[in-house]
């Protein structure tokens, strides 16, 4: 037995499967709903085409565009990394929309317990993320049975090109960026083993990371390895300067045996001077509030200061299946 969802939605609204032709239509819709949260728009049309072109993105079962009359109103996206009970959407809404969103949870939720029953899972454990002052009703979210489960905080600070000069590394340690493949597939093993005690984390092959991470469209230029004489390659720091607003670091990942040694700071320093000599003036990154690598006190200390806050949602959802043993 599997979870069903409405047949119809509320009156005077359709939804149909979202495709690659849509991104731009979407990009909107996600713009707008960034200036209600965060006061700007912070949406990239290549972080949305290459959500909608992911291999792994079923659009057909796995999109949502929910239109009142021609308007799209709201925008949903299911995937699963696991293989397993997790599963994970991103819902955006436009405000005062409730029936509308409710009814794409309807089918959201219908389709994560349903995929989650195809890896043979008897529960479909759910994560969404959304702003901490979101455009969608929190209540109502958990009325059905959502809650919170972690605060990532999105930190952002000022850069100078008279101030952020590259500096100096520590003794022993040099940088390299990924012009090669195997610097490529080095990264992805770093950052791999750098993240995998982190919540949430779902492993990924070096080919699926390529895809994640759209590497059509990727400047490895902006990825850098630092390399520890004696030790070997350390740490990793992924970049890119694609959103509107300010430079944006991915990630930033030190081996656990590596940490304390300063390539922290290193690489975050790095990339304030890098970006301020192309010009930008601003660089942002998210990071969870209960890391337990110090890694919100190590931006903090670097100069990073809140910009806003992003929740993670849970629902868990029987699926109905029974586990053979």
């Amino acid at each position: 037995m599997t979870a069903t969802a409405p047949r119809t939605p509320p009156p005077g609204l359709t939804v149909r499967p979202a495709t690659l032709d849509d991104a731009t239509a979407v990009c909107a819709l996600l713009n707008e709903i960034d200036v209600e949260e965060i006061g700007r728009a912070d949406t990239d049309l290549t972080e949305v085409q290459a959500e909608l072109k992911h291999p792994e993105a079923d659009l057909e079962k796995d999109s949502w565009l929910l239109f009142e009359g021609a308007r799209l109103i709201a925008y949903g996206l299911l995937w699963d990394e696991s293989g397993g009970e997790r599963i994970d959407m991103d819902h955006c809404t436009l405000p005062g929309r409730l029936p509308g969103a409710l009814y794409l949870y309807d089918l959201m939720e219908a389709r994560a317990a349903e995929r989650a029953a195809a890896n043979g899972a008897s529960r479909a454990v759910i994560h969404l993320h959304l702003n901490a002052a979101p455009t969608m009703d929190p209540h109502a979210l958990r009325a059905r049975g959502w809650r919170t489960v972690r605060r990532y905080n999105v930190l952002h600070r000022p850069l100078s090109a008279a101030t952020d000069r590259l500096p100096e590394p520590p003794r022993g340690v040099t940088l390299r960026s990924c012009r090669t493949e195997s610097d490529r597939r080095r990264a992805h093993a770093l950052l791999q083993e750098a993240f995998a005690d982190h919540f949430d984390f779902q492993p990924r092959t070096y080919e699926q990371w390529l895809d994640d991470i759209d590497a059509e469209c990727v400047d490895w230029s902006l990825i850098w390895i630092a390399h520890v004489h004696g030790f070997g390659d350390a740490a990793a720091l992924r970049s890119h300067n694609a959103r509107p607003s300010m430079a944006w670091i991915s990630s930033l990942g030190v081996l656990g045996k590596a940490r304390g040694n300063g390539l922290g700071g290193h690489l975050l320093r790095h990339a304030f001077g890098h970006y301020a000599a192309l010009g930008r003036h601003r660089i942002g990154l998210g990071v969870d509030t209960d890391n337990s690598s110090g890694a919100l006190a190590l931006y903090e200390r670097h100069g990073m200061t809140l910009d806003f806050a992003v929740d993670t949602w849970e629902l868990i959802k029987d699926t109905g299946t029974v586990r053979q043993r």
